[in-house]
């Protein structure tokens, strides 16, 4: 895409514009002054005590290329969100910090069984998180602006809660709570050791997006398909790796651009041919090494080589989210602009990833309409 007023320009007219956001996790979207403020509360030693540092330290350890440093920021959000005050707080401004970057829907994501620490328990977690959503909500509307939110309960792989937490979505599920993810350690912990608590989900008819393709490749991809049932994968990237060029040539009609061949793997072809909706996190992925295999030798990741366009052009049913907003120092809207500098994108291509992920969300039919209605006609105007 190209303006003539240049990318802030660019940034500003997209910023404005109804957007969706399916992969978000709320503690990794805290505002850098509140993380400050709340832990000097508690007595918890932060790696910088002024926020806009702590933020630039954030965002380097992110593109440090080291998965440790990046989920080292995890420690210190988890630690100021363990009382339901705090979690109150944190989530209405998520919801703030979302509208202003001009989101009308998004699914938060969050591990209740994280935020048990100061003695609250499950129940009294997720109410305070739903406390603030609505107040968030409430607060955006006060200005004439429009944000619908739900929850997305997530158990961590690597701890044995997976059924306890399904049944805690079930108790919530009419009560802001619109789904189940698995979240935490990709490789070794398959989606086949949830297996009940997915066939819980798919029995109480619950719906689940799952965490695969991040930290793990085609198979894991494949089992979130099959044992956890997933309507949606969380990144999802990784897919990319069951898709082999065979061919390229160059095309006469084309001024001589390359043409590529391509055959699609069985789990590939099933996503792609079944719309299998991924949640794509673009600069996520190529700060935790997801794209490592596109990337060449010896060279340093950048969003050029994120197989995106390659996924998006081959029909693949692909939508944009920012993963964790503190930690990779990211917007939404950011996102867009990288995507749109980088691979050329029109408005066209990114309305089309909005609707991608508004008709893949956990929203009912009746409220989907309403807000495609609202998203087609910004993005026409």
């Amino acid at each position: 895409m190209t303006t003539s007023t240049g990318s802030a320009d660019l940034h500003e007219q997209l910023r404005q514009l109804p957007k969706v956001s399916l992969h978000d996790h709320l503690d990794g979207g805290l505002r850098p002054s509140t993380l400050v403020e709340l832990a000097a509360e508690i007595g918890h030693e932060l790696p910088e005590t002024d926020p806009d540092a702590l933020a630039v330290r954030f965002r380097q350890n992110a593109n440090s290329g080291s998965l440790e440093k990046y989920l080292e920021a995890f420690a210190h959000t988890t630690a100021v969100m363990q009382t339901a005050a705090n979690l109150r707080r944190v989530a209405r401004e998520f919801v703030e910090d979302l509208a202003a970057d001009g989101v009308i829907y998004a699914e938060v994501r969050w591990a209740p069984e994280q935020h048990l620490q100061q003695g609250l328990t499950l129940d009294e977690a997720v109410e305070a998180v739903q406390a603030g959503l609505n107040e968030g909500a409430e607060s955006v509307a006060q200005k004439d602006g429009i944000i619908v939110v739900g929850q997305l309960l997530s158990a961590m792989r690597q701890s044995d809660h997976s059924e306890e937490i399904v049944e805690l979505a079930l108790r919530h599920r009419d009560k802001g709570v619109v789904g189940f993810d698995i979240a935490g350690p990709e490789a070794g912990f398959p989606p086949s050791k949830f297996a009940a608590a997915f066939t819980t989900l798919a029995t109480r008819m619950l719906p689940a997006t799952v965490h695969a393709g991040e930290g793990d490749g085609v198979e894991s991809v494949r089992d979130a398909l099959v044992s956890g049932r997933a309507q949606r994968l969380g990144h999802g990237t990784r897919v990319a790796e069951d898709i082999s060029v065979v061919e390229s040539e160059q095309d006469p009609a084309e001024d001589g651009e390359e043409v590529f061949q391509v055959e699609l793997g069985e789990v590939a072809r099933w996503v792609r041919d079944r719309q299998v909706h991924l949640e794509v996190s673009p600069t996520s992925n190529v700060q935790t090494g997801t794209i490592a295999a596109f990337v060449p030798e010896g060279e340093e990741a950048t969003l050029a080589d994120h197989p995106f366009d390659m996924l998006y052009q081959l029909g693949f049913n692909v939508g944009v989210n920012t993963d964790n907003r503190l930690v990779s120092g990211v917007t939404l809207t950011g996102e867009l602009v990288a995507l749109a500098e980088t691979f050329g994108y029109g408005l066209a291509e990114l309305a089309d990833f909005q609707i991608n992920a508004l008709e893949a969300s956990f929203l009912g039919y009746e409220e989907r309409e309403a807000l495609s209605g609202i998203i087609l006609e910004a993005w026409n105007a």
